[in-house]
């Protein structure tokens, strides 16, 4: 089907703001392992992980993605989506180079400020990445499929898939601390807060499109890297 130029131009922005939403989470994921003051479920067990068997952070988030992928591919017996992909890979590449770069500060209160600017910045970059309705990551694919054949709610099924990767993590020498507890309990008010701010953003650089789903109905994704999932109407 041939595509008119403003259709190709409405694909194309939806996708580059769906990967700089991204990049701005991994910023915001960066900094919050930076601080040293606990990070998110999943960048525990990624830690953890980097810390027993080598490797960078981005790797296993790349690592861990792929076979979250994977595991979903064989219960759906389906094609993984693009987005998943893109995002699994561009989360894992620009975690590790914004901890290139990035200094842990030898002040606690310096250190507590960058972490809560790391959850804000997660926040909105959750917010621009989810917008443009270009998929679910891979973690998130799985979270739908675990609530689908178990039948229980959503917030409990990713809330065991949290706390399973966080006690691993734990037990592989990951960071819990302080901000394991603020990241898990502030997380989905800091979404419920940057999601309708994005989306209203961005419909507007969009022109108003349509879109595959209608936002005031559908079940939002409150955080696909290594988070705490709601239903958000």
């Amino acid at each position: 089907m041939h595509l008119s130029r403003n259709q190709t131009k409405h694909i194309v922005l939806r996708w580059l703001i769906f990967m700089v939403g991204l990049v701005i989470m991994s910023f915001g994921i960066a900094l919050m392992i930076t601080a040293q003051l606990g990070s998110a479920p999943w960048d525990v067990f990624h830690i953890g992980l980097t810390l027993q068997f080598g490797l960078t952070i981005g790797s296993w988030t790349i690592l861990s993605g792929f076979c979250i992928i994977l595991v979903t591919m064989i219960l759906t017996k389906q094609k993984p989506k693009l987005g998943a992909f893109i995002n699994m890979g561009v989360v894992g590449i620009f975690i590790d180079i914004f901890l290139y770069f990035l200094n842990t500060p030898s002040l606690f209160i310096v250190k507590l400020v960058m972490l809560l600017a790391g959850i804000i910045i997660i926040g909105y970059g959750m917010g621009i990445y989810i917008a443009p309705n270009c998929g679910a990551g891979p973690r998130d694919s799985l979270m739908l499929v675990l609530t689908e054949r178990s039948g229980w709610k959503v917030q409990w099924v990713r809330g065991g898939m949290e706390v399973i990767v966080l006690t691993v993590g734990f037990l592989l020498g990951g960071p819990v601390f302080i901000g394991t507890l603020i990241f898990c309990v502030g997380i989905g008010t800091v979404v419920g807060i940057t999601l309708p701010q994005c989306k209203k953003l961005i419909d507007h650089l969009l022109e108003g499109a349509n879109t595959d789903e209608n936002f005031d109905k559908r079940a939002l994704r409150s955080y696909d890297h290594d988070g705490i999932s709601k239903e958000v109407r």
